[in-house]
């Protein structure tokens, strides 16, 4: 079985004259970041991998997640994560090792939230620093694909933790 951990990256500031690529967190994104990294490890969902954007805010929003997480290795930028669609993430996944159980994307709206209905039918609305939880039943993640069924097992939203 392998654990998915599907997030949105935390709220980012629209106050400065930046691309879009280039925005920071803001302080609330600052605050939510790490609480949601903290409250995935009080539920034992420590990440083994993070797979991030490559954008400023998303890479920001898995910094703080791997620290509070307590998630040993390294967040894996990819370029190719920044505004991506479901199938940029189910690809990226793809390469995950056989040896990691719980993998965690960061990235972008509206292709989060697509790709957890890609794997759930579910839909929810997906603010900023929202993390679902996602099972499957596959022994390696190169098996995945987008008619793998996967099982909705929480979505935990920053306001209310």
């Amino acid at each position: 079985m392998k654990t998915l951990l599907i997030m949105r990256h935390a709220k980012s500031s629209w106050s400065h004259d930046l691309p879009d690529y280039d925005r920071p967190l803001n302080g609330r994104g600052k605050t939510d970041a790490p609480r949601m990294g903290q409250h995935l490890k009080s539920q034992g969902l420590t990440p083994d991998i993070i797979l991030s954007s490559s954008a400023k805010r998303a890479r920001k929003t898995a910094k703080a997640v791997q620290l509070e997480s307590g998630c040993e290795e390294a967040v894996v930028l990819l370029e190719d994560l920044y505004l991506a669609d479901p199938d940029a993430y189910i690809t990226a996944l793809n390469d995950v090792a056989d040896a990691v159980d719980i993998a965690m994307v960061v990235g972008h709206n509206p292709g989060i939230a697509e790709l957890l209905h890609v794997f759930t039918e579910e839909f929810d609305p997906y603010p900023t620093a929202t993390v679902a939880e996602v099972q499957f039943q596959i022994e390696s993640w190169a098996a995945l694909t987008e008619d793998t069924p996967g099982i909705l097992k929480n979505i935990w939203k920053p306001r209310f933790l």
